[in-house]
């Protein structure tokens, strides 16, 4: 049995059948680890965390005006330019590695990254309709990339989320499913609600906030899953099948969660500083929360 220092646990997912005691809880609260109880899909459907969030309610007041302003569409819009070009940066890495030219593809997704630049509207709503677009193009040929860049039996017809019809589609909702929850509880931690959005308007109980927030990120999960596939290190074994729905077992779990795991500690440099992802990320939440404060 391996014994691992309460200080390096960072997160702990509960599946079903899962149990833990008080004293476990009770320490996870004292450390501010999550615990997080999740779904077959990987996503979180609830969380245990202390009695506050992680900084002072001017935060949380400020948001309501942030998601209604001008400052909340400009940080959208360069949210959405990001992702983009995040994509264009793993289309081309992957292409490098498997030697498939996708240039084309390539050009329409930076094409409309320049759309998210030069599109001006004083109507909100019409605003985040026009970025809807643009996203759903770009995510649109990005996929179609990385169809062309898959090995024969790990490639899908469409993307499909719930349920997932195909083993990539599956290893990617449970990644991402993973990456939701790691935003969410940065944006606890730096004192945001994630129930209000900006882009994504307000939802009955769903933390908006998150999707915008993750979409800078989402580019991680797709390098992790696209790269064990190009390693075809992914087997069938890995997935139990009902009613053609994939659904990741015990032995698919381990590889995905162990390699995101892997990848998110590596340490990198952004903006002259080098840390973790996870630990960009952290800082990402905490920018935004600095921004909340002086509205």
């Amino acid at each position: 049995m391996a014994f691992v220092s309460v200080h390096e646990v960072k997160v702990i997912h509960l599946h079903s059948a899962t149990k833990l005691s008080f004293e476990v809880v009770q320490t996870a609260l004292d450390h501010h680890t999550d615990v997080l109880f999740v779904n077959r899909k990987g996503h979180p459907i609830g969380r245990l965390w202390g009695n506050t969030f992680g900084s002072i309610s001017t935060i949380r007041k400020n948001q309501l005006k942030f998601s209604q302003s001008s400052t909340g569409v400009e940080w959208v819009r360069t949210v959405l330019k990001q992702k983009a070009e995040n994509q264009s940066n793993v289309l081309e890495l992957l292409s490098l590695l498997s030697e498939i030219p996708i240039d084309i593809l390539l050009q329409k997704i930076n094409r409309y990254a320049e759309k998210f630049v030069n599109f001006k509207h004083e109507d909100f709503s019409e605003t985040f309709a026009s970025f809807r677009g643009f996203e759903g193009s770009c995510s649109k040929y990005y996929f179609e990339g990385i169809k062309l860049i898959l090995p024969q039996k790990y490639r899908f017809e469409r993307r499909s989320q719930h349920p997932a019809l195909d083993m990539f589609n599956c290893l990617l909702n449970y990644g991402y499913g993973m990456l939701y929850a790691h935003c969410e509880s940065a944006l606890i931690r730096a004192g945001i609600d994630p129930a209000i959005g900006v882009m994504h308007r307000d939802e009955y109980n769903r933390p908006v906030l998150v999707y915008d927030f993750i979409e800078k990120f989402r580019h991680w999960i797709d390098y992790v899953v696209c790269h064990l596939c190009l390693q075809e290190v992914i087997f069938e074994e890995f997935f139990d099948v009902e009613n053609q729905q994939f659904w990741l077992n015990t032995y698919g779990k381990r590889i995905l969660i162990q390699s995101i795991n892997e990848y998110l500690e590596e340490l990198i440099s952004l903006e002259g500083l080098s840390r973790s992802r996870l630990n960009h990320l952290e800082l990402e939440a905490q920018r935004l929360a600095s921004m909340l404060k002086k509205i």
